[in-house]
C-alpha cells in the first residue's frame, strides 16, 4: 500500500515476503488446487509465527500489533496475501480474531484467541446468506432456549468452512444482529463445498439444524460490532486485491516489454502505452483508497463505514477493468492454463463478490447520505 512504513512494518513485511517465497510461492500453491482444504495446517502454523494471526489482538491475549495500528499492519500483510495468490484463512481468521478480543467473554478470549494467533484452531466468520449477500443475520435465526441458543438457517459463502474448527456466525436474535461462536464439528452444523471461481479459495454453505450454543457464545457488541467486522474484512479484502492487481500489472509490463511484433516490442506501441498508463495510475489509486481506509478505521473514525465502502466500491470495479485489460494485452497467452495470469483474474474477481459487491457498497454510501430509496 502507499504508506510510510515504519522501521517494524517494513521487517514485518519483508519476512512475510521471505516466507511466503519460500514455503509456498505461485508455481507451489498450483498443487493446492485440488487438495479439499486449500492449504496445509503446518504452513498456517508457520505463518502464525511471523503474527499473522496476532495483530487484531491485544498484548493481553498473546496479540500485538507490529507498529500501534493494528489494521494497516494486517493490510501489509493481505496486500502479499493477494500478490502471491495464497491460500488459507487469513481475512477470516483476523476477522474473528478482532471480535472475540473486542467482545468476546473471558472464557471464550481465553480458550479461543491464543489458539488462533498460534494457528492451532482455525476459525472462519459466517456472514452472508446462501447466495453470499449481506442480510444482516437474517438468514440464521437464534432463539433463547433456557440458557442455551437454538440457531437455525445457513450461512453462505464461508471461507475454509469445510477445515474450520470454530464459525462465527452472524445471526439474528431478537430481531437484533448478533455474532455467535459454534464448533464447525456441533451436532447440526452441516457444511456443503461450493465449486468457486478462484482455484485459491474454498467456500461453503453451512446449514444449522437446531444447533445448540451456550450463552457466553454470544459477542457483545452487537450491530455495532458486526459492523466493525464487516469494516476490517472489507479493508483486508481490498487490500488483498490490490496486491493481486499489482502483480497483474507489474506481469503484463514486463509482457510488453519482452513480446515482439513486426519486429519491435509491443510495449513500445503507442495504443498499448496508453492503456497501461492508465492501468498504473488506477492500481496507484486503489494503493491510496486503501491505505486511507485502513487508517480511518483503525482510527475509529465517524467516516470509516463510508471510506471503506467508497474504496470497496472503487477497487472491486477498476480491479476488475485493469486485470481483463492486462488480458487483452497478453492475448492468447494468457488464455492458457500454464499461464499465471487466470490465478490472479480469478482473485480479483472473487474479491470483489466478497463482503459486498461494488453496487451495494455505493447504495450504503447513498444510505449514509440518506440520498435515494435505498432501504
Amino acid at each position: 500500500m502507499e504508506i510510510d512504513l515504519t522501521d517494524d512494518q517494513v521487517l514485518f513485511h519483508d519476512t512475510t515476503v521471505r516466507f511466503i517465497e519460500a514455503e509456498l510461492p505461485v508455481a507451489a500453491t498450483r498443487r493446492l488446487h485440488d487438495d479439499p482444504a486449500g492449504y496445509d495446517r503446518s504452513w498456517l502454523r508457520r505463518g502464525a509465527g511471523i503474527g499473522w494471526f496476532a495483530m487484531l489482538v491485544p498484548d493481553e491475549f498473546g496479540g500485538g500489533s507490529v507498529s500501534g495500528s493494528p489494521l494497516v499492519d494486517a493490510a501489509i500483510a493481505a496486500e502479499e496475501m493477494g500478490r502471491h495468490v495464497q491460500p488459507g484463512p487469513f481475512i477470516a481468521m483476523n476477522v474473528v480474531a478482532g471480535a472475540v478480543a473486542a467482545h468476546g467473554a473471558p472464557a471464550r478470549q481465553t480458550e479461543l484467541l491464543p489458539a488462533i494467533i498460534a494457528g492451532e484452531v482455525v476459525a472462519t466468520w459466517a456472514c452472508a446468506d446462501r447466495c453470499g449477500n449481506w442480510d444482516d443475520g437474517a438468514g440464521l435465526r437464534a432463539e433463547r432456549s433456557g440458557g442455551d441458543l437454538i440457531l437455525r438457517g445457513s450461512r453462505g459463502f464461508v471461507q475454509d468452512a469445510a477445515s474450520a474448527d470454530w464459525l462465527l456466525a452472524v445471526a439474528t436474535l431478537e430481531g437484533n444482529p448478533v455474532q455467535v461462536l459454534v464448533r464447525a464439528s456441533a451436532p447440526g452444523v452441516r457444511i456443503r463445498p461450493l465449486a468457486v471461481l478462484d482455484l485459491s479459495r474454498r467456500l461453503a454453505v453451512v446449514e444449522f439444524d437446531a444447533v445448540v450454543a451456550s450463552a457466553d457464545a454470544v459477542l457483545g457488541g452487537g450491530a455495532g460490532a458486526v459492523e466493525a467486522a464487516l469494516l476490517r474484512a472489507v479493508v483486508l479484502t481490498c487490500a488483498d486485491t490490490v496486491g493481486a492487481v499489482d502483480a497483474l500489472l507489474t506481469m503484463t509490463v514486463a509482457y510488453a516489454k519482452d513480446r515482439v511484433a513486426f519486429g519491435r516490442p509491443i510495449g513500445s506501441f503507442q495504443a498499448l502505452k496508453h492503456v497501461m498508463a492508465d492501468q498504473a495510475l488506477f492500481v496507484e489509486t486503489c494503493k491510496a483508497g486503501v491505505a486511507a481506509a485502513a487508517r480511518a478505521v483503525d482510527a475509529g473514525d465517524e467516516a470509516a463505514p463510508e471510506v471503506a465502502s467508497m474504496v470497496a466500491a472503487y477497487v472491486g470495479d477498476v480491479a476488475n477493468d485493469v486485470a481483463q485489460e492486462c488480458l487483452q494485452i497478453h492475448g492468447g497467452i494468457g488464455y492458457t492454463w500454464e499461464h499465471d495470469l487466470h490465478l490472479y483474474l480469478r482473485r480479483v474477481r472473487s474479491n470483489a463478490s466478497l463482503y459486498g459487491e461494488p453496487g451495494w457498497h455505493r447504495e450504503r454510501v447513498c444510505r449514509y447520505h440518506r440520498l435515494g430509496a435505498v432501504p
